[in-house]
């Protein structure tokens, strides 16, 4: 187990990171090389303007969701089924889970997470290869993950595909299982995207469809359901990253490019809304639209920002996105230092009204997390001296309105179709 690590951006050193076992959380030092560039990487927290020869923890963070890092670290660990997977590896590897600390799972992560940050020593799982991934065997396999705390009772051949999962899916956020892919469009081909995508391959972010958590209960399915809602999303003039549907069998696998990677491997620093400012996700209803577009202002993000992230509050309330936390809204920063709203992602129906987390929207609108009036989408309008936003408002539900089309457009099952759209907010 490790107690100190490094962090690099770019090929640059970026800081060291060291572990308190005694009081379970980090601290993070610049190092000062870094500080005389322009690369404010987590400005409101830890901003490069005043960190000469300072030392920076966060004892009081959520353990739950931060597990001690500061925010802009903490976002590159593994959520659920990541997890999940890295249990399934110590596991196999008679390591005790209880031994390995946040900052071994980054050293796990090493080169493979989201965004451009990197962490030394990175731990050895095996060749970074583009081999042909099957993903039959390797949906099989994240179901079992997903519905077992216990060591999986495996075959030779399934050990195998579990080596695969566990190489493709730890990196990626979120509760439902994912793979970080290359795919070539022309072949059809999807290989690992943990390494330099070759010659005709770009990476993808890959859903996989029909494995069903019994805890978030996703019908078979899902794929076709978010496909429909990224096509209506494109229509409300929602910028996302280009979205396919990958079928095999009966299912129908959603996958989206990576708006971390500029080309086929070049990186991109990227920070969610829950790490850069500290707003917890798994605080539902502590945090708001406006307190994001604050912090969009804080970063000098363009008016047009703000604009796109109005459309996507809107289009979540007429739909019934409601899974909208702030780890569901990302900035990037390029090599200039220069931050910008990312695409929309995790655009989808996501409604339980006697649920946990989504009977309500996660983040408030105007004071509230339902029982929205059309007053309170205007009165976000306004704050922001957005003069469009009453047109947005309409063209969003003329779009929504037209689920049909959609539903028929992407092979949903029309009985599926009419019961989702029974609570969308039309009426506003």
């Amino acid at each position: 187990m490790v107690d100190v690590i490094k962090i690099t951006l770019w090929g640059e050193e970026l800081g060291a990171l060291s572990w308190d076992s005694q009081k379970n959380f980090a601290s993070f030092e610049f190092f000062p090389s870094f500080l005389n560039k322009n690369q404010d990487v987590s400005p409101i927290h830890m901003p490069i303007r005043s960190s000469a020869k300072k030392i920076y923890s966060f004892p009081n963070l959520n353990q739950d969701t931060y597990r001690g890092l500061p925010g802009m670290l903490s976002d590159v660990l593994p959520d659920d089924f990541g997890n999940r997977l890295i249990d399934q590896w110590l596991a196999l590897n008679n390591i005790p889970k209880s031994k390995f600390t946040p900052l071994d799972r980054l050293c796990y992560i090493g080169t493979r997470g989201m965004g451009a940050l990197e962490f030394q020593p990175a731990k050895h799982i095996g060749q970074a290869q583009t081999t042909t991934l099957e993903v039959d065997k390797l949906a099989q396999l994240a179901e079992k993950v997903l519905n077992t705390r216990e060591k999986l009772e495996l075959n030779l051949s399934e050990t195998e595909h579990l080596n695969e999962l566990i190489k493709v899916g730890t990196s990626a956020g979120g509760q439902r299982a994912k793979a970080i892919i290359a795919y070539n469009s022309t072949t059809n081909e999807i290989r690992s995207g943990q390494a330099i995508a070759p010659h005709g391959f770009e990476h993808y972010i890959f859903k996989f469809d029909g494995v069903n958590d019994t805890a978030l209960g996703d019908p078979q399915g899902y794929g076709r359901i978010e496909y429909a809602y990224y096509l209506m999303a494109l229509d409300c003039g929602i910028d996302m990253e280009k979205s396919l549907l990958f079928e095999e069998h009966d299912r129908a696998h959603f996958m989206t490019k990576r708006f971390d990677r500029h080309g086929n491997n070049e990186k991109i620093h990227m920070q969610t809304l829950c790490s850069i400012a500290h707003f917890d996700y798994k605080s539902p209803g502590a945090h708001s639209y406006e307190n994001a577009f604050e912090v969009m202002r804080q970063l000098r993000l363009p008016h047009s920002d703000a604009v796109q992230l109005y459309k996507r509050m809107v289009f979540n309330v007429i739909a019934r996105n409601q899974d909208d936390h702030t780890k569901n809204i990302s900035f990037l920063m390029d090599k200039r230092g220069v931050w910008r709203l990312s695409p929309a992602y995790d655009v989808t129906y996501s409604y339980n009204p006697s649920g946990i987390w989504t009977s309500m929207h996660q983040m408030s609108i105007n004071g509230k997390r339902d029982d929205f009036t059309l007053q309170d989408l205007i009165a976000v309008g306004e704050k922001i001296s957005y003069k469009s936003h009453k047109e947005a408002i309409q063209q969003i539900i003329d779009v929504v309105s037209n689920w049909d089309y959609y539903v028929q457009k992407t092979g949903i099952p029309k009985s599926q179709g009419d019961t989702l759209a029974k609570p969308f907010r039309l009426y506003l």
